[in-house]
């Protein structure tokens, strides 16, 4: 039973919270023929903390962004990743102690699974981790939830995982923005991911992060990665928002919950209207798009908001999407507000003349993208 309102207090759920995987999750909760090849942070062969995916280094530590604070500090190495961030108990503490009820939990390094190119490697890590994180939720069921990988690598792949995410209680799956292996979100075959979410009841997060190799707005472009940052996560939601409310896949699974995450919300109220005005004047092009843009996202889809984003949820609620907005704490990841970031959120809320709702960012909205209930 998740946290309920009473006479006294509403429950605060954080939406998108963090782990870090540990090495248990490559070496104890995978299977063993794909041990090597899955992702998991050692250290290579110079001795260097790094990131190996399928079985060969990245160059890259993932490290330093998995931290508080520590982005840029080159010492920083997996074994440093903080008990909050991988200990089921130590994370309750930090919870009691941010004044935080509830958490919803997405991955770290598996933010990065869709650097994997084979599809039988990217099922065999889907299922590690979502074995791993089926355990880390038991320490507490009422408090601790959480989101399972989704292998897009293969449709049959991810369509049995979805099966196996929804048997181990967990929330639902998270996939990237990009596109896996040119797959589109509204090809023909992704329908099938969308049935499958859809009749299991299951939230969909698309959420992306930086580090990835994957072809993007940001990857081609850019190798800088004050750019890369900048550019990949608002520029490949926006697209995200586009392709599945445009191409009707919302119209057509009218049960669906799709949320767009940690990308900010300044963007969605230009983006919606912007949407909008394209059905008017363009619309026979998306001929499976029945209903109004914004209607769609309003009714379906779900957004985060970072703590000191008050200015931009006032431009939201004001157009009356204020239902859609959840919060993230994004801890324990290095630019997350850690501690204070409940604080910081009521703060900036109250600002902006907002704080009557709080409550429903916190709550309400929050267990309506995570099925729990009004």
């Amino acid at each position: 039973m998740a946290p309920t309102r009473t006479d006294d207090h509403t429950p605060v759920y954080d939406a998108d919270a963090h782990i870090c995987e540990p090495t248990s999750v490559w070496t104890d909760y995978c299977d063993p023929a794909f041990r090597d090849l899955i992702l998991r942070a050692d250290l290579d062969a110079d001795g260097r903390d790094n990131l190996f995916v399928e079985g060969r280094p990245t160059g890259t530590s993932a490290a330093p962004a998995c931290i508080p604070g520590a982005y840029g500090n080159p010492d920083i190495t997996w074994a440093d990743i903080v008990p909050g961030s991988w200990d089921p108990a130590q994370r309750l503490q930090v919870m009691d102690a941010e004044r935080l009820d509830a958490a919803l939990m997405f991955p770290s390094l598996d933010l990065l699974a869709g650097d994997i190119t084979r599809p039988d490697v990217a099922a065999a890590n889907a299922r590690a981790y979502n074995r791993w994180m089926a355990d880390f939720i038991t320490e507490d069921r009422e408090r601790l939830f959480g989101m399972g990988v989704c292998p897009l690598q293969s449709v049959d792949a991810a369509v049995a995982e979805i099966s196996f995410i929804a048997d181990s209680g967990l929330t639902g799956l998270t996939f990237r923005p990009e596109r896996y292996g040119g797959l589109e979100l509204y090809s023909p075959e992704m329908d099938r991911v969308w049935s499958a979410a859809e009749d299991h009841d299951l939230t969909v997060a698309i959420h992306g992060s930086f580090g990835s190799k994957m072809k993007s707005f940001a990857t081609t472009r850019y190798s800088n990665q004050f750019y890369v940052h900048m550019v990949c996560h608002p520029f490949e939601q926006m697209a995200s928002v586009m392709e599945v409310v445009a191409s009707g896949i919302l119209d057509d699974h009218p049960r669906l919950r799709v949320g767009f995450f940690e990308s900010g919300l300044g963007w969605l109220p230009y983006w919606l209207e912007r949407l909008d005005e394209h059905k008017e004047t363009m619309g026979h092009l998306v001929p499976r798009l029945k209903r109004e843009p914004t209607e769609i996202f309003s009714d379906q889809c779900f957004i985060t908001m970072e703590a000191g984003e008050g200015d931009a949820f006032a431009m939201v609620a004001d157009l009356g999407l204020a239902q859609t907005v959840v919060w993230g704490s994004d801890y324990p990841h290095y630019d997350c507000t850690y501690p204070g970031a409940l604080q910081e959120l009521e703060d900036s809320l109250a600002s902006v003349g907002k704080a009557d709702q709080l409550d429903d960012v916190l709550y309400t909205n929050a267990r309506r993208f995570m099925g729990l209930g009004d």
